[in-house]
């Protein structure tokens, strides 16, 4: 079985995971650290990694990007993989994580969904064929809660777009400057806030009287705690290295 602890346990998908871990009999949250650790399930939760004294097959981050300084000088000195799913980090602290996946496995994706990382691979595969002739905008929606914005599979995607065009793309996040024509090399980004959205994301490609919409829309949280879970099991038989969905998909095949 599955030795899982779980950082930001309290928060709402620390409790999505919580609640799909319970219903398996595969995997087991052996400990949860939360900045507040009130006990919401039948694992111990601590205020500070340190605090805990047992053993973990992997560590699942879903706190803060503050969190992370503390998390990797945890991880690293005891060989703990880790998988990271919160977005805003600093250069300075990306800096850290690959150096970190020298000595451990890491996996780092924005979001956790299989359904998202299939995404991904339809928009690099439409912006090859269609993205010298099109302009490209890339739309996300998230509840009234969410912090960062553009949202970190946002960022993800555009970074996918930029890969595949024939040319360098500006991400362009304001438009409301700019009295001008659309120029060719830019990809608008908008991100809406509202509501309980759970979380959606489209690519829009415009063309001469047609367009092309590629989305995803999440339902629930369940599917990016499954997809944590399912990585998490990927990601204890992994060499030390840095990894992502596009490596979890390819083990799938």
């Amino acid at each position: 079985m599955l030795k899982i602890a779980l950082s930001g346990c309290n928060g709402r998908m620390g409790r999505a995971i919580t609640e799909l871990a319970a219903s398996r009999d595969d995997v087991k949250i052996v400990a949860g650290f939360d900045v507040i650790p009130n006990k919401l399930s039948t694992y111990p939760v601590y205020a500070d990694l340190l605090e805990y004294t047992g053993t973990m097959d992997v560590l699942i981050d879903f706190s803060t990007a503050s969190a992370l300084d503390h998390i990797l000088e945890y991880c690293v000195p005891r060989g703990i993989p880790l998988l990271l799913a919160t977005t805003g980090h600093s250069e300075a602290q990306l800096a850290a994580l690959r150096d970190a996946s020298a000595a451990i496995a890491v996996f780092q994706s924005p979001n956790m969904s299989l359904g998202v990382a299939v995404l991904g691979d339809l928009v690099r595969r439409a912006t090859r064929i269609l993205g010298a002739d099109y302009d490209i905008e890339i739309v996300e929606r998230h509840h009234n809660q969410k912090l960062d914005a553009p949202s970190g599979t946002a960022m993800s995607l555009a970074r996918d777009v930029q890969a595949e065009l024939p040319f360098e793309a500006e991400l362009v996040y304001d438009r409301h400057n700019r009295r001008e024509k659309r120029p060719k090399n830019e990809i608008g980004m908008h991100a809406l806030r509202g509501g309980t959205i759970v979380g959606e994301h489209e690519v829009v490609f415009a063309g001469t009287n047609e367009v092309i919409s590629i989305q995803h829309s999440a339902q629930s949280r369940e599917v990016f705690a499954s997809g944590a879970l399912h990585a998490a099991k990927y990601l204890v038989g992994c060499k030390p290295g840095l990894y992502n969905m596009r490596d979890l998909v390819a083990s799938i095949h």
